[in-house]
């Protein structure tokens, strides 16, 4: 599935909710929490907090754990649910189901989001909400030439099949399982596959950024 052009406002993103997870020790950057590194000046997991806060969504479920004083600072003032998770040393699933048991308000899918997407921004996420609108199943993955990539969508109805079964059901097995429920949004870019997970990646960042940045005026000078 392709997305279409861009139509639609920010109040068109309320079908979907996010799960935001921050409880890593991030440990393939070493001594430092990667959370706390600044990204063009503010620090990655306030500014991926900040895009999906803006985004229009119906909610945003913020989930903390390793350094959770740390994390809660670099949130303040985003209008966020801060929820933490004391397992998060078990793995990543054990954020998800404490976001997921967060949710409060009414929503048609939840984007599991991860922290250290720092090129992710406000037409991606749009991009993703209105691909959604008109999926066709269940479970929406975004790709960019056929590789997959994050923030999956999990329609809402899946919810309480994950809660229940916290052991053997996890979003990653729940795709593998059923591959029929599944579509794939094609994105018209590369950031939903680009992360922050070790120290090259994130000398990486400022040129990545760089180029993101020029992308646009280069459209515009050629138009």
């Amino acid at each position: 599935m392709r997305e279409q052009g861009r139509h639609m406002s920010l109040s068109d993103n309320k079908h979907l909710s996010a799960i935001l997870l921050a409880a890593g020790e991030s440990r393939r950057m070493g001594t430092v929490n990667k959370l706390t590194l600044p990204i063009a000046g503010t620090p990655l997991l306030r500014r991926t907090a900040e895009t999906l806060a803006r985004s229009g969504l119906a909610e945003l479920v913020v989930v903390v754990g390793y350094e959770q004083e740390v994390t809660r600072e670099l949130l303040q003032g985003i209008p966020a649910r801060i929820v933490y998770n004391e397992a998060y040393s078990e793995g990543q699933m054990t954020s998800v189901y404490q976001g997921l048991a967060a949710l409060n308000e009414p929503c048609k899918g939840v984007m599991i989001c991860l922290s250290d997407q720092f090129l992710l921004d406000m037409d991606d996420i749009g991009t993703i909400a209105r691909g959604f609108a008109r999926c066709p199943t269940s479970i929406m993955v975004p790709v960019y030439k056929g590789q997959r990539g994050n923030p999956v969508v999990l329609a809402y109805q899946h919810r309480e099949a994950i809660l229940a079964d916290r052991r053997n059901l996890g979003c990653k097995r729940l795709i593998e399982k059923n591959p029929d429920l599944v579509t794939a949004l094609e994105m018209p870019n590369d950031h939903v596959l680009i992360d922050l997970d070790t120290p090259e990646a994130y000398a990486n960042a400022e040129r990545l950024l760089f180029e993101a940045a020029r992308a646009p005026a280069a459209i515009t000078m050629m138009g």
